[in-house]
């Protein structure tokens, strides 16, 4: 799974990766070391107005949502709370990612993300202790993790949440010593296709993510302290020393 992330650019930095218009896209972006469920994040969509052409990409938006999917029918926003990922192999047909993943595609931006490490338990423990890992580009260049949002109505205030989740699948051998599941990633000739929102095959979308390309990634263990959703900075994601 993918349950804690950073990311760090600003609106100008997504516009230069993702060429996102930012003349719809009215957001301000705090950089977040410590990404967690619940919390507001940077999040790119594909929209199509009534004047772009059939034919013509998506209008790419940026914007800030809630990380962890409410489905349309919860009665409240706390199924939001177990919601964070999506299983890829099963998302189109599941009940509270099924309409998502029809037409509510989008981008989730991040420097690289955490996952925790069980080791074998030492003398004297009754458990391994989890030792944390930042996973990032090593060209430091910026993930497009592929995301489901949805839109959600609050009974108690009448105002509107959007909410998306991460799609993930079965660990590259790189990254699977470390944990059994991973974010799927979108390259740039992707983009398109993966945020129109007219439906396509499922078969089709699923072709679009990949998991990223061996060798892509560095892995190196950080501070516990990322454990603490209180703590950020960048000193979170600073190698340790070697034992």
């Amino acid at each position: 799974m993918c349950g804690r992330y950073a990311t760090t650019q600003t609106s100008a930095s997504l516009n230069q990766a993702f060429e996102v218009d930012l003349a719809n896209s009215f957001v301000e972006l705090e950089a977040d070391y410590n990404m967690a469920p619940t919390k507001l994040a940077p999040l790119i969509i594909g929209r199509r107005p009534e004047e772009l052409a059939a034919d013509a990409p998506p209008q790419r938006e940026l914007m800030t949502a809630r990380w962890g999917l409410i489905p349309s029918w919860a009665k409240d926003p706390s199924i939001g709370n177990r919601m964070i990922n999506a299983r890829s192999e099963t998302a189109a047909e599941k009940p509270a990612f099924k309409k998502a993943f029809a037409r509510r595609r989008g981008l989730v931006p991040a420097d690289g993300y955490y996952e925790w490490y069980a080791g074998e338990a030492r003398d004297g423990e009754r458990k391994p202790k989890k030792q944390p890992f930042y996973i990032t580009p090593k060209d430091h260049s910026v993930l497009a993790m592929a995301g489901l949002y949805e839109f959600w109505k609050d009974p108690a205030t009448d105002e509107w949440v959007t909410s998306y989740t991460i799609l993930t699948t079965s660990a590259e051998d790189d990254m699977g010593h470390i944990h059994d599941r991973m974010p799927l990633f979108l390259e740039p000739a992707a983009f398109d296709a993966w945020l129109d929102p007219a439906p396509k095959p499922p078969a089709a979308l699923l072709e679009l993510l990949i998991p990223a390309a061996p060798g892509r990634l560095d892995a190196f263990p950080v501070s516990t302290e990322v454990n603490n959703v209180a703590n950020n900075g960048p000193g979170l994601i600073v190698p340790l020393p070697p034992e």
